[in-house]
């Protein structure tokens, strides 16, 4: 542990808020506003590093970018989703967050173009000292809180993950990677390469085909794609029902049917294999080969499945307005890739869909009363505190279905937690982690096996073997544990704001 400079903490800052959250995101805007609906007289404010609401639904300006989740759960529960279509552009997305933020006043707490670089708690004074940059002057901020939430989600901003790729600056035409999108980019009636195989790629393949001369999807091994509907089909035949009983419904059909859906891939892999195949059979030709482009290594939800809004993909390889090759880059050439195959892919703009850098709670630096806090060593309680880390929740959506779900289930935490240390006097909760059995190690916290999380697992906290410090990816289980079970379950240590006064977890239930 590295200790800190203690006189960091001294000077008092001339602004104190009883909540803080970071990020103007989905689950920013989400979290404020479950602060006015469900606990409101508390004051917040919200540190969003970015100019605008929206998060990754602003950020991301790609040609098709979209939910490859439901609108009717990844929208918020409070605030029904109004569309039929359940699979939502980017530009929808955002203009419903922002909406939103709207609607419940949240956007009037917002102060843009601040990035938060380190928080620092103080057991004596129980609250957060959080420092942040403005990045329309340089100067550095300080702003005191009671609770800090960390709503920035999982991955760097303003850099996405490219790996080296041999002769990269050979390549005479341009190299885009799609985080960050150039407005001007002209693909029109030119050979397209996307680089990937993951979500983004199976977004990017058919937008760009509706006007490039060819699009070629150019992955290393495939990953698995499975045809949705666009549009609900219950959502349109419940439209004459008042709206909150139709988004209900809709809802909750629809978290019934992916937790079925992950449920048989983790139980029954052969028989979810199966039916993965046969559907992607059903769309492609005759011919095709499914067992070379579309048949992966890994079992199903070993990394996140890839949705494609009615079939649209496919559509685009069957028309031949698009193509995949499985191979390995050599390099890249004047004009174009040359494979290890010994094949070449001529191209005029190559697409880098390679994924993302993971950046928990968005790069804050912790500290506790001087102690650096390493992020790789705690442990996540309930998927939303650390172990050792008080009057702190960080917001790690599902990978298994709508992030918004397990987003939502945190917020509504973080307005009971702070309800409980209100009524019995507190001012601090800190979990308090189980000791683990010799030899035993923490398993990580994000169980996929994708290329970004495996590249940043060990800056991610991790969970023990048991609820409620183990992820179990599953919103029933997540109801009950955030949303229903006891504040005071024994695993929390209370304190009031001094350093000698406190309670230990059993002590802590009245």
């Amino acid at each position: 542990m590295l200790r800190q400079d203690p006189d960091r903490l001294s000077p008092p800052p001339s602004e104190h808020v009883d909540v803080l959250v970071v990020g103007a995101g989905l689950s920013g805007i989400g979290t404020a506003c479950r602060l006015v609906r469900d606990s409101p007289g508390r004051s917040f404010a919200i540190l969003e590093s970015r100019d605008a609401v929206g998060g990754t639904w602003d950020l991301f300006r790609y040609p098709g970018v979209r939910s490859d989740s439901d609108m009717f759960t990844l929208g918020y529960a409070f605030r029904p989703w109004r569309g039929d279509r359940a699979i939502a552009e980017g530009a929808a997305i955002r203009d419903y967050i922002r909406d939103t933020a709207r609607a419940f006043g949240v956007d009037r707490h917002i102060r843009f173009g601040h990035r938060v670089l380190r928080a620092d708690w103080s057991s004596r004074e129980a609250r957060w000292t959080v420092t942040a940059r403005r990045l329309d002057t340089g100067e550095e901020t300080r702003i005191t809180c009671s609770f800090l939430a960390a709503c920035a989600g999982y991955y760097r901003y303003d850099a996405g993950h490219t790996p080296h790729f041999p002769g990269a600056d050979r390549f005479r035409g341009p190299v885009v990677h799609p985080q960050h999108w150039p407005e001007d980019l002209d693909w029109r009636d030119r050979r397209v390469v996307v680089i990937g195989s993951g979500a983004t790629a199976v977004t990017l393949v058919p937008a760009l085909a509706e006007s490039a001369a060819h699009v070629t999807m150019l992955q290393r091994s495939p990953s698995y794609v499975a045809a949705t509907s666009a549009a609900d089909p219950l959502a349109r035949l419940l439209r004459p029902l008042p709206e909150r009983l139709r988004h209900c419904a809709v809802r909750w059909k629809n978290v019934l049917v992916s937790q079925a859906g992950y449920q048989l891939s983790r139980r029954r892999p052969k028989l979810m294999k199966a039916l993965l195949r046969r559907g992607v059979r059903t769309w492609l030709p005759d011919g095709f080969d499914v067992e070379t482009h579309f048949t992966p290594r890994y079992e199903p939800w070993d990394q996140r499945l890839c949705a494609t809004p009615d079939g649209e993909f496919f559509r685009a390889l069957r028309r031949g307005d698009a193509s995949v090759v499985t191979d390995r880059v050599t390099a890249f050439t004047e004009t174009g890739i040359a494979l290890a195959s010994g094949a070449h892919l001529d191209a005029d703009v190559i697409v880098t869909a390679t994924g993302l850098t993971l950046q928990p709670i968005g790069g804050i630096r912790l500290g506790v009363d001087g102690e650096e806090v390493e992020l790789g060593r705690t442990l996540a309680y309930k998927g939303a505190m650390l172990s050792g880390v008080p009057n702190f929740t960080l917001t790690l959506g599902y990978t298994n279905a709508s992030w918004t779900l397990k987003a939502d289930l945190v917020a509504r935490y973080v307005c009971r937690l702070l309800d409980h240390l209100e009524k019995t006097g507190h001012a601090a909760a800190v979990p308090v982690a189980p000791a683990l059995p010799s030899g035993e190690e923490p398993d990580p916290l994000i169980d996929l096996r994708s290329g970004y999380v495996l590249r940043g697992v060990d800056a991610l906290p991790r969970q023990g073997a048991r609820a409620p410090w183990r992820l179990h990816q599953n919103y029933l289980r997540d109801l009950r544990l955030l949303g229903r079970a006891r504040v005071d379950d024994g695993h929390l240590r209370f304190t009031v704001a001094t350093s000698e006064a406190t309670t230990s977890p059993a002590d802590a239930r009245g």
